[in-house]
C-alpha cells in the first residue's frame, strides 16, 4: 500500500456526517483494501454517516443490511450495477434489489460497450483490477457481448423498463461507465420516465470525458455530477480539471465520493477528508466543501432530505 499524508484536522471536521456514495470493499472477487464491517467501524470512529457498497458483480443490499445491524449508527446502503453477472439491463434484478433495500442503481460498468477496450491486454499496459478479471473471464470462455443502452440511436426498451422501476421505487440512477452519447440519451429518458435523482458517474474520467458544455447542461437540468477522489489521486484525471468542472457546473449540483478500496490507494475512511484538503488548497471555501462532501451526498443517500 502506498503511504499517504493524513488528512488535516480542519478537513476531518468538515466531512463529519458525510456519506461516501462510491466505495469498493470486501467481500469481492477483486482484491480490496478493507472489508465492509471494518470500514463501518472506522466510519463510526470518524463520525461519518455511511457509505454505498458498490460491486461490479453482485447486489449489495443484503450485505448492507448486515452491516447496519452489526455497526449501529453507520448507514451502509446497498446498490446494484447492471453488468452481465446480474443479467445485464435487467428490470427484474432492479425490482428485487429495490425490495431488498438498495438505494443506487448503476448502469453497466465493466461490461459497458464504452469500456470494451479496457479489458484488452497489450505489452507494457497496466490494466485496472477489474479489467484484469474481465480478461480472465474472457480467456475462460465466459465472454459476453458488451452492453450498450442505445439501439439505432434510441434508448433500448429494456432500459426504459429499468428506468420505470427506478422511478417507482424512488432510487438513485447512476450512469456508470457509459459513453457520452449514451449518458445524454439516458438522462433524457430518465426524466421522461420520472426518475427523480440522476448521478453522472465521474464525468471527467477518460472513458466518459464529458465536455464542460455538456456538464453544464446536465447540471442545469438537475443532474448531480460525481467527482471521485481515486481517479485524480492516481493521476487519471488532473486535479485542475476536476476543480474546473465543479466551478463551471456549480457546487449545488456536484458531490464528492472516493471510489476507493483498491489496495494501493489511501484508506477509504480518509478519502473524503483528503479530498476536502485538496479543495481547500485549490481555493474552495469551507462552506463549499461542506456542501460538496456532506449536504449533497446526504440528500442522495436519504432521498432528498439532508
Amino acid at each position: 500500500m502506498n503511504a499517504s499524508p493524513p488528512p488535516s484536522a480542519q478537513a476531518l471536521a468538515l466531512v463529519r456526517g458525510a456519506f461516501d456514495l462510491h466505495v469498493h470493499v470486501e467481500p469481492d472477487v477483486i482484491p480490496r483494501r478493507i472489508g465492509d464491517l471494518e470500514l463501518a467501524r472506522r466510519f463510526a470512529e470518524r463520525s461519518l454517516a455511511g457509505f454505498v457498497l458498490k460491486s461490479h458483480y453482485f447486489p449489495t443490499a443484503e450485505r448492507a443490511a448486515v452491516v447496519r445491524k452489526a455497526v449501529p449508527g453507520v448507514e451502509a446502503l446497498g446498490a446494484l450495477v447492471l453488468n452481465h453477472a446480474v443479467g445485464g439491463l435487467n428490470p427484474l434484478a432492479v425490482e428485487l434489489a429495490a425490495r431488498s433495500g438498495a438505494r443506487f442503481i448503476w448502469m453497466p460498468t465493466v461490461d459497458a460497450a464504452n469500456e470494451a477496450h479496457e479489458a484488452q491486454a497489450s505489452p507494457g499496459r497496466k490494466l485496472p483490477l477489474w479489467a484484469k478479471l474481465q480478461l480472465e473471464l474472457h480467456q475462460a470462455g465466459l465472454a459476453q457481448p458488451p452492453l450498450g443502452v442505445l439501439e439505432g440511436g434510441r434508448v433500448r426498451p429494456e432500459v426504459r423498463q429499468v428506468l420505470r422501476v427506478v422511478a417507482r421505487h424512488r432510487l438513485v440512477l447512476a450512469t456508470g461507465h457509459l459513453g457520452r452519447a449514451e449518458i445524454l440519451a439516458l438522462f433524457e429518458a430518465a426524466r421522461e420516465e420520472g426518475v427523480g435523482q440522476v448521478v453522472i458517474t465521474h464525468p471527467d474520467y477518460p472513458t466518459q470525458d464529458l465536455p464542460l458544455d455538456e456538464q453544464r447542461y446536465l447540471a442545469r437540468q438537475g443532474a448531480f455530477l460525481e467527482r471521485c477522489f481515486a481517479p485524480s489521486y492516481s493521476e487519471k484525471v488532473p486535479w485542475e480539471r476536476l476543480f474546473e468542472g465543479i466551478r463551471e457546473t456549480g457546487v449545488a449540483q456536484n458531490f464528492l465520493s472516493t471510489d476507493l478500496g483498491q489496495p494501493q490507494n489511501p484508506p477509504v475512511e480518509d478519502g473524503l477528508a483528503l479530498f476536502a484538503d485538496r479543495l481547500l488548497q485549490a481555493g474552495f471555501t469551507p462552506e463549499e466543501v461542506r456542501t460538496l462532501a456532506v449536504d449533497n451526498p446526504r440528500r442522495l443517500a436519504r432521498g432528498g432530505t439532508a
